[in-house]
């Protein structure tokens, strides 16, 4: 939560405020739900965190063990998976605790660092995804194919350096989140702080609008160029490693689609949280941020079972 928002304490922990009134405690709320509903919210998330962690070590285990797997692009794919494997390990059991307890009590320094490594692994799967996709525009579209496993390392080290760098800041409170009590883990909430407003803006902006453009304008170019070589397609005239690389491409589509189903919703959450005092303290907040959290996590477990789908050597 936000510094700004810490004269509101009182109203978030549905305590009696000045003017005598009180609000219902996030316990109570999240007690308010049915017990079917609170089960099957259990199992959803359990299942989620269980196939994100064995999914996504299965994936790195093979790109490392086996040097026929370690193309370029699988390269890139297990660091995707590694950095999902890492949201399973660092940051998704103690959001489950938080559920089940709906308070995180885990202390502040490890709410600042958990908050670090959820957005560090979230950047870098971004910056993974956006690398694929221009890579295999180069592909189709330029006929350039110049990205090397020598190279995929070097991009891998580049993007985890500048994922590491934006994400800091919050490990050392620049800006200040406090043990959350709306939330189960550290999320960007209310405040009044410009400097708090720049920086949410900015991670906004260069690790989910910005990207979701670019690859957005790569898969319409690879897309009108697939639609220009159909009839080659078709009568079998296109060689069959353009054709294995258009279906990568569409892999990386399918990714695509995944990631922003899952993360444009909690990007939207998070600014409007951030900017409306109203939203955040709205008396479901704790629910809210919860569907929403684990369906940015949802990705982390569909990611390698879209491995397995589509990648024959996975399989």
């Amino acid at each position: 939560m936000a510094e700004g928002s810490s004269d509101n304490s009182s109203h978030v922990l549905g305590v009696s405020t000045e003017r005598g009134t009180v609000t219902p405690t996030i316990q109570e709320n999240f007690e308010g739900l049915s017990l079917p509903l609170r089960v099957f919210l259990l199992i959803i998330i359990i299942s989620i965190l269980l196939v994100s962690f064995l999914g996504n070590v299965v994936v790195c285990l093979m790109v490392y063990q086996r040097s026929a797997m370690r193309s370029a692009i699988n390269i890139l794919l297990a660091s995707l998976a590694f950095a999902d494997m890492m949201l399973a390990i660092l940051n998704m059991p103690f959001a489950l605790v938080t559920v089940v307890t709906t308070q995180w009590i885990f202390g502040e320094v490890f709410c600042r660092v958990s908050a670090m490594f959820f957005w560090l692994f979230v950047m870098e799967g971004v910056a993974i995804l956006l690398i694929i996709s221009i890579d295999r525009f180069l592909i189709i579209v330029q006929k350039q194919d110049k990205l090397s496993p020598y190279r995929a390392k070097v991009l891998i080290g580049v993007s985890w350096g500048i994922s590491f760098c934006f994400s800091f800041p919050l490990a050392i409170g620049k800006p200040n989140l406090q043990v959350p009590s709306r939330a189960p883990q550290c999320v960007f909430g209310y405040t009044t702080e410009p400097g708090y407003h720049t920086y949410v803006v900015l991670i906004m902006l260069v690790f989910f609008f910005i990207p979701f453009m670019v690859m957005l304008y790569t898969f319409m170019g690879i897309l009108n160029t697939v639609r220009h070589n159909a009839i080659r397609i078709h009568s079998h005239t296109m060689n069959i490693d353009m054709s294995f690389k258009t279906r990568a491409f569409t892999t990386i589509l399918i990714l695509f689609a995944v990631f922003t189903v899952c993360w444009a919703p909690f990007t939207t959450y998070s600014l409007v949280s951030t900017f409306n005092s109203g939203f955040y303290y709205k008396s479901d907040f704790f629910e809210i941020s919860t569907w929403l959290l684990w369906l940015c996590y949802l990705k982390s477990a569909l990611n390698p079972l879209i491995y397995y789908w589509r990648i024959k050597k996975f399989r």
